[in-house]
């Protein structure tokens, strides 16, 4: 069998759907692709991992991406930090 080639943006938008803990639909309507392209590309990533389950995409370095990971881990802690005091402004204001 002939070995596909994904796009690093097919590579990007599954480790999305795996790893950010939003919904497909949301994710979907952020890209412009639909539910059933999306749920396919996953079953594609599932079964490829399955057929070779040693070979890593290219150019995935763990390292990188767990330094990748915690440092976006980080901007979302800061962004909804900024998010809930904000909050707490606007209800505090409202209340006035």
């Amino acid at each position: 069998m002939k070995q596909r080639r994904f796009t690093k943006e097919f590579e990007e938008t599954v480790r999305l759907l795996r790893t950010s803990g939003r919904r497909k639909r949301e994710i979907g309507d952020d890209l412009g692709v639909s539910l059933p392209t999306l749920t396919r590309w996953l079953s594609h990533r599932r079964d490829r991992e399955m057929d070779e389950p040693d070979r890593r995409p290219p150019g995935e370095d763990p390292a990188a991406e767990l330094k990748r990971l915690r440092r976006e881990n980080e901007i979302l802690r800061q962004e909804r930090n900024i998010l809930k005091r904000a909050t707490a402004f606007f209800a505090k204001e409202g209340s006035r």
